[in-house]
């Protein structure tokens, strides 16, 4: 990993969401967990950073319709993402992953939701950011099944980037939970071990974050904004380091 330059001036993520709609074959639809997306939006951009939404495919962003809620269960930060006409342009219009250049940016987060079990794991393009990114020094984020955004990832030597690493995602327990086990193509806990990858976890729907080095993992929709004040903490650390900037963290 090389050391990352001073942080932008304002310092900018860019979250890249799946682009796969259809949760396998129940004729089901699928695609980002909003709440993954919309949490560490909102914590990035009220810490002053400019915040990109990107997609494998780019275009509309295809969001898991139960993630939306109704009056009673929808989150406050889906609510204000649905209801900010600057958001909700970045939505309709999301960069293709293809566009993006990591040099524009500081950070980059996955958000989950069952969509990310098919169309990240098989994007070579994907693969080769989030290797570039982590090699670059930049924070990368990923939660629930967004970690599937790191399975093609490598270290210079061409290892798998998460082996050795301390990483965390959502767990076999909580996809039995879920009764999604049979649908999914494959347990993203078992895929991460068998590429060497230290799994950590915690209780099942409860917040948990794992951090090593430059990357931050955590384990449920529960966990998103966990994640998100992580990568906050080490952008602060990156930022007081150079002597640039100073980040509005919510983490304190």
């Amino acid at each position: 990993m090389h050391d990352k330059p001073p942080l932008h001036e304002p310092p900018r993520v860019v979250i890249i969401s799946t682009s796969h709609d259809q949760l396998g074959d129940t004729g089901d639809r699928t695609g980002v967990w909003l709440e993954e997306l919309a949490m560490p939006y909102w914590i990035f951009a009220d810490a002053g950073f400019e915040v990109d939404l990107a997609s494998i495919r780019g275009g509309e962003v295809v969001y898991d319709p139960r993630s939306v809620g109704n009056e009673d269960t929808r989150t406050a930060s889906v609510e204000r993402l649905l209801g900010d006409q600057a958001a909700g342009a970045k939505i309709v219009s999301s960069l293709p992953l293809a566009s993006v250049r990591l040099d524009r940016y500081d950070a980059v987060f996955l958000p989950g939701g069952h969509g990310a079990m098919w169309d990240f794991p098989e994007s070579r393009t994907l693969a080769d950011l989030v290797t570039r990114a982590f090699l670059d020094g930049l924070v990368i984020g990923a939660v629930c099944h967004g970690p599937a955004g790191l399975i093609g990832a490598t270290k210079d030597d061409g290892s798998p980037l998460v082996q050795g690493r301390r990483v965390n995602a959502f767990t076999n327990e909580e996809e039995r939970a879920v009764g999604l086990d049979g649908i999914v193509p494959f347990l993203l806990e078992d895929r991460l071990r068998d590429l060497g990858a230290e799994f950590v976890k915690g209780p099942p729907f409860q917040p948990f974050s794992a951090v090593d080095q430059n990357l931050v993992t955590g384990q449920n929709a529960e966990s998103s904004g966990l994640v998100a004040r992580n990568m906050l903490r080490l952008l602060e650390d990156q930022a007081m380091r150079a002597g640039t900037m100073d980040v509005r963290s919510e983490a304190r």
